[in-house]
């Protein structure tokens, strides 16, 4: 029997930290990638399993996702390897999700998730407010693998 997508992507993710490649496209439709520490998590607005990352609001990936939030998730450790595409949502101050109020645990929860750990919470909390970071959550309306598509 073969191993659920969900469970896949969590295995995959805890394997390599959430080390992963993050691909949204430009105004020519053309891809953007860039690689970024991500996890699974359930988005706090829709309740849905989703990929997960932590992001400064003014990052090209954040500002593309803006206008066009199409985007594919891509984890791997060694040859096996599982690839998201779904809808982005982007919360955080600049852009706020209705019923989330409590950035600052927003951000620290999608760290987490990704296999982040912090000596200083309220630190981490002042640098992420500087910076501006959101948090992105990547639907999993579609999962492929090296096994297939596996929904």
């Amino acid at each position: 029997m073969a191993e659920p997508a969900e469970d896949k992507l969590r295995r995959l993710v805890a394997a390599e930290n959430g080390l992963c490649s993050f691909v949204c496209l430009d105004s020519s439709g053309s891809p953007h990638v860039s690689i970024i520490n991500a996890g699974v998590m359930d988005n706090p607005v829709t309740g849905e399993t989703s990929v997960a990352c932590v992001v400064r609001a003014n990052a090209r990936k954040a500002r593309l996702l803006r206008s066009d939030p199409r985007a594919a998730v891509a984890f791997r450790h060694r040859w096996d390897w599982v690839a998201v595409h779904g809808t982005a949502q982007l919360i955080g101050l600049d852009d706020p999700a209705e019923g989330v109020t409590d950035i600052p645990e927003l951000l620290r929860e999608v760290f987490r998730s990704a296999g982040g750990t912090h000596e200083d919470w309220d630190e981490y909390d002042r640098v992420m407010a500087k910076e501006r970071r959101l948090a992105i959550f990547v639907t999993l309306d579609h999962i492929t693998s090296n096994t297939g598509t596996i929904s």
